[in-house]
């Protein structure tokens, strides 16, 4: 997991909540991995939150927890384990580094800040690194207090950027410590995009995959006469997808609307997004999607669906055709178990000259 250290800032979002903002807020360019961290410390624990938690992601898929209560960093996916083969040490020296920075928070944020304003106070703290498919790579560190954003850190000119003036006080006591601000900004340079190889080497069968999506487009007629066409894309990994409406071959922004990327349970992705049309222009436009699963994009358009009468009417001629040969079937089987039940009496006397018994068996057998 690499060195964790805090600067500052939360975000109003508690544990997971976290990380969809960030993620919508970093952008992460199409085919690019990403390593992240999320921090967030409570001024006291309730509700379910722990004081302090730590959640890591790979490519948006979490794979280490810590937080106050277990107090050890604990994996959040089967692939991370396999770094216990390269250290058998791995989860004891990473759980120490988590309590170290727990114990950062309670003593340097807030002990600062908590102490001077009573009540409940939140930071959240994300820091973290991309790498493009081009090789570029970008590295990040931003606080955040009481669900608002606090400080991020400027690796240029290595100072700190306050986004109010409630953070100029940590903002100027940041800057002065070179120590602090040099090795946030190599961690985000450097090591984080190190341990970023190393796990997607270790979890590349899941994270290097390639899923298409499944591509459908719906309609609504809305009361106005306008129609609404919906392009859904499921079932896709990675996460990266571009999923555009197109009229006559040019993309079209108008009266569209983006459903944004969301998970599913087992690991891929949804999206969708949708256009409002007059119903006599349908035939011009085309949903664009393009996917790294596939070797080029591709385009949808709605079509009618099909008649369910002819269908439905060969179903019924189908089960009529069964019912007929049943019948048949039965017919013939009674009529044998009749013929087999009752032979027809013979015709000829059967009288015996010596014992007189022949008209006897006759009549016997014809009752028969």
């Amino acid at each position: 997991m690499g060195d964790r250290r805090p600067p500052r800032g939360f975000w109003p979002l508690w544990v997971v909540a976290a990380v969809a903002v960030v993620l919508r807020a970093g952008g992460v360019a199409a085919g690019a991995h990403s390593l992240r961290y999320f921090f967030t410390g409570a001024s006291a624990a309730g509700a379910g939150l722990p004081r302090f938690l730590i959640v890591g992601y790979l490519d948006d898929q979490p794979f280490v927890r810590y937080d106050s209560r277990s107090r050890r960093d604990e994996p959040r996916s089967a692939w991370i384990r396999r770094a216990e083969r390269h250290d058998p040490h791995y989860w004891t020296w990473q759980s120490r580094l988590s309590r170290r920075w727990e114990l950062f928070f309670r003593a340097s944020l807030w002990a600062r800040h908590d102490n001077r304003s009573r009540g409940f106070h939140t930071w959240q703290w994300m820091h973290g690194c991309e790498l493009t498919k081009e090789g570029q790579q970008r590295g990040y560190s931003q606080f955040a207090y009481d669900g608002e954003d606090y400080l991020s850190l400027d690796k240029e000119t290595l100072t700190w950027t306050a986004a109010d003036v409630r953070a100029q006080v940590t903002k100027r006591r940041w800057d002065a410590d070179r120590v602090w601000t040099e090795g946030r900004k190599d961690f985000v340079e450097e090591r984080c995009v190190e341990w970023l190889h190393k796990y997607l080497d270790y979890g590349k069968e899941t994270l290097l995959r390639r899923e298409p999506p499944t591509v459908t487009v719906g309609r609504k007629v809305g009361y106005d006469g306008l129609e609404t066409l919906i392009c859904r894309a499921h079932g896709f990994y990675p996460k990266e997808i571009v999923a555009v409406w197109k009229k006559d071959g040019e993309i079209w922004e108008q009266d569209t609307f983006h459903g944004g990327v969301a998970p599913n349970w087992d690991g891929t992705y949804h999206t969708w997004v949708s256009i409002k049309i007059d119903p006599t222009d349908r035939a011009r436009y085309r949903c664009h999607v393009a996917h790294d699963s596939l070797p080029e994009p591709v385009e949808w358009a709605w079509e009618e669906p099909a008649s369910l009468w002819p269908v439905v009417g060969g179903i019924l001629g189908a089960a009529a055709t069964v019912l007929l040969a049943a019948g048949i079937i039965i017919y013939i089987k009674k009529r044998e178990s009749e013929s087999n039940a009752a032979p027809p009496a013979s015709n000829q006397r059967t009288d015996s000259p010596t014992t007189g018994h022949g008209p006897l068996l006759a009549s016997l057998e014809g009752g028969r």
